[in-house]
């Protein structure tokens, strides 16, 4: 018992300090995105085929080599990311001006679900070859979501994935959730995940 209620108040604290950061992200005009997914289900190169397709459109976003600018935040070992840490994170990179800021969270579908970083948007990939009974053992990770990414759908001949099994399970959890089917390989998929994505930029900016 004791340790529920050490946890409830950490996370009762992140939750009001998460709460202050959505609000001063949205005051600068700031989309901040909770990228969260396992390891391998490509959270590194889904940014960067963001960055090649969308830096024209995404004024602020400033261009380093492939990717945007970058910050390595350290966990301490924890297996997730909380406010203070996004808060940490976005000082050193200086995001008072920027569109856009994508958290690429800690690889697993477990801690990331039950710590709100302040993000406006929460998205979460899944890669064919995980399978698609993902949302029946991990469903807090589908209830939080605002998008899910089905991602590597190019290999998908290969694997026993079934798509509409998965989003149905899916749905179920969340019926708001908005689900991608996207291929970094060949580019399949990725015109309506960006559109969706500029979009979310323009109503967090009021437009």
């Amino acid at each position: 018992m004791r340790i529920i209620e050490l946890k409830e108040t950490v996370t009762a604290s992140n939750d009001r300090d998460a709460e202050v950061l959505r609000g001063e992200l949205k005051a600068k005009g700031t989309l901040l995105v909770n990228l969260m997914a396992s390891p391998g289900a490509g959270k590194t190169t889904l940014l960067e085929r963001i960055i090649r397709d969308m830096d024209s459109d995404v004024d602020a976003v400033r261009i380093e080599k492939l990717g945007a600018k970058a910050v390595q935040a350290h966990t301490g070992g924890m297996c997730h990311m909380d406010a203070g840490m996004t808060r940490t994170a976005l000082d050193e990179l200086g995001a008072d001006h920027f569109d856009l800021v994508v958290l690429e969270n800690v690889g697993n579908l477990i801690c990331p679900a039950e710590f709100d970083t302040g993000a406006q948007k929460r998205v979460m990939l899944l890669s064919v070859p995980e399978g698609d009974d993902k949302p029946l053992k991990y469903p807090l990770m589908f209830s939080v979501s605002d998008v899910l990414i089905l991602t590597k759908t190019d290999v998908a001949p290969y694997f026993d994935f079934d798509f509409d099994a998965c989003k149905r399970r899916a749905r179920q959890l969340n019926p708001r959730i908005e689900i991608f089917e996207v291929s970094a390989k060949t580019g399949a998929g990725f015109d309506a995940w960006e559109e969706w994505l500029a979009r979310a930029i323009l109503e967090n900016k009021g437009n």
